[in-house]
């Protein structure tokens, strides 16, 4: 199917005419049941000949925006907003406001996420100014964005790479969005960059007898998840990460709700052999969690578990699963004091190792880190990693500023 522009192909879709499409972009909060439902839906039209989009499963885009079930919404809170021209959704936002963030970086912004437009300024400006006021209600002065809450969700513009499909976890746009952000005034504040590993020149092989070596040297055991010992060992990564990113551009701690509510979610995919501890004298120093990429598995089933109240759905994301040929490194933490040591580079061939020569893996994202982490972006480089995707978060102060200043 050839993808049309997504502005042509949402015209297509509705049958929006020119005097239509000149109406006045009107933008409101989302209040009511009905309009949460649009709300969700509404990217479906955005990228309907899109070949990579992988549509969300709806019941999980409803609970991670149910303030009743999201962690997020225990300390923090956030609103959505739909824009529609002639009665038509043409675009859609959520503003947030993360207080912990703020006390961790000593700052006073909230972020944006989950935008999606038409490809027309007014319709994104009219988002912005939104996300933009009701973070000033609050009396934030800056924005940043794309960010789901909070940079421990998925975040960033997808920049480069809309050439393949976004992983587990990691977001997807068409490339005229940036112009769209940029118009606002929208600059840009980091770029995070995700690698991909198919293993070309059998680099787990030719790392095995350094990788021996650098367990001897460091006194490190590498050994994966116990699932017997779940809440004990779910402590242990969470300890290592709360202390391991405190130097990090935008890291914010996890909530011990949070770090639960993640937990729950990668048992759910995890393979205990993918999840991996890094210990030395027995004391936790490091892990990593790599996942099956479940977007492969997904991606068929248009959003949905059911049909005519039947699990169609649900069987067909079983039966899937195990065929899933592709996998995200989302986690690589270590402490402070054990960089440096090979340690990163050893829960990265153990991945490899097990990924490609048990599982039958035949790739995997390592994503993301951000662009000036040149250590990490050094290592991952030199265990075969080659970076394929970059996203960007951008910034902008709102402190002041009328409604519609974008414009």
């Amino acid at each position: 199917m050839r993808w049309l522009p997504p502005f042509q192909t949402f015209r297509h879709a509705t049958g929006i005419g020119t005097r239509a499409v000149l109406a006045p972009v009107e933008v409101r909060q989302v209040t009511t049941r009905r309009d949460l439902d649009r709300f969700i839906k509404m990217p479906w039209s955005i990228y309907a000949g899109d070949p990579h989009w992988v549509p969300p499963l709806l019941v999980e885009a409803k609970e991670f925006l149910n303030p009743k079930k999201h962690p997020f919404y225990c300390h923090g809170t956030a609103a959505t907003f739909l824009a529609t021209r002639a009665g038509r959704i043409v675009g859609r936002i959520m503003a947030s406001d993360d207080p912990n963030y703020n006390v961790e970086h000593h700052s006073n912004v909230g972020c944006f996420g989950l935008f999606e437009s038409i490809d027309d300024a007014t319709v994104a400006h009219r988002l912005l100014d939104a996300a933009a006021d009701w973070l000033r209600a609050r009396g934030r002065t800056g924005m940043l964005g794309p960010i789901n809450y909070s940079t421990n969700y998925p975040l960033g513009l997808l920049v480069d790479g809309f050439d393949t499909p976004p992983r587990v976890m990691m977001n997807h746009n068409p490339p005229y969005y940036a112009g769209l952000l940029e118009s606002w005034g929208l600059a840009k504040t980091k770029d995070l960059y995700c690698w991909w590993f198919v293993d070309p020149h059998d680099m787990v092989q030719k790392w095995t007898e350094r990788a021996t070596r650098i367990a001897a040297r460091t006194g490190v055991r590498v050994r994966p998840f116990r699932v017997d010992d779940f809440e004990a060992e779910v402590e242990r990564c969470r300890q290592v990460y709360n202390h391991s990113q405190l130097e990090n551009w935008g890291f914010v701690r996890l909530t011990d709700a949070e770090f639960r509510y993640f937990a729950k979610q990668m048992a759910r995919l995890a393979i205990p052999e993918l999840v991996l501890l890094a210990e030395v004298d027995e004391r936790p120093v490091g892990f990593s969690i790599t996942l099956p990429d479940v977007n492969e598995a997904i991606a068929p089933l248009g959003g949905r578990l059911t049909t005519l109240g039947l699990p169609i759905g649900a069987l067909r994301l079983v039966y899937r699963m195990r065929r899933v040929k592709t996998a995200r490194m989302l986690v690589l933490n270590l402490l402070e004091g054990y960089r440096r040591r090979g340690i990163s580079e050893l829960l990265i061939l153990r991945t490899l190792d097990y990924g490609k020569n048990t599982i039958g893996f035949t790739g995997a994202e390592l994503s993301w880190t951000l662009e000036d982490n040149y250590l990490i972006n050094r290592t991952i480089e030199a265990v075969g990693g080659r970076r394929y995707k970059t996203y960007r978060v951008y910034e902008r102060g709102i402190e002041g500023r009328e409604a519609g200043g974008g414009n």
